[in-house]
């Protein structure tokens, strides 16, 4: 039941918000030139690697030695509104219709961090990751890892339709309030780095 939710309120969300999409697809691209998607490794259901889709945030400005500058100095400010509106998370409509997200779950993190969770940590990927979460209406980025990681496994424990009604309704009061988009000192959070 879940699955067929997800597919319907995807399909329909990309169909209502297509001039949506068209605006952000010029936008992006005038503000901040190619690529207009954003894609990483994530890890997903039982952490199978999957590339997810964003609207790109940031600019490609690098240093005399052609690295890239730090994620702040990247973020534009046609970046940030990206991100305080969660408009850039849009895209992730896509990655549901393919089955690699839902609309409700943990977020998927970075591939990298797979190594790195305690055999509890790891138990988040026993579901699909979703575009939102219990944890993203918790705080969202600026809870600590070790929250984010409690309330993940909270919601695997604890998952049902009421539960996944209850997050998206708090999750359009979040976006609206712009709660807990950054961390202090960061544009989004700080890299887990392990226990």
């Amino acid at each position: 039941m879940k699955r067929a939710i997800d597919l319907i309120v995807a399909a329909l969300g990309i169909i209502i918000l297509f001039p949506l999409f068209l605006l952000l697809v010029i936008l992006v691209r005038v503000k901040l030139g190619s690529p207009i998607f954003f894609r990483q490794a994530r890890g997903g259901l039982n952490g199978r690697e999957f590339n997810i889709i964003k609207f790109r945030s940031m600019s490609d400005r690098r240093d005399e030695e052609g690295k890239l500058l730090p994620d702040g100095e990247r973020l534009t400010s046609f970046g940030h509104f990206l991100r305080k509106t969660s408009l850039d998370e849009l895209p992730e409509l896509f990655n549901i219709l393919k089955g690699e997200m839902s609309l409700v779950g943990p977020r998927p993190l970075l591939i990298e961090y797979l190594d790195l969770y305690t055999s509890e940590q790891f138990r988040r990927h026993d579901v699909k990751p979703g575009i939102t979460g219990w944890a993203q209406i918790n705080g969202r980025n600026a809870l600590t890892w070790e929250d984010r990681f409690r309330l993940d496994t909270w919601y695997i424990d604890h998952q049902s339709f009421r539960l996944d009604l209850k997050i998206l309704v708090m999750t359009i009061i979040s976006v609206i309030t712009r709660k807990g988009i950054s961390a202090s000192n960061h544009p989004s959070m700080p890299k887990f780095t392990g226990q």
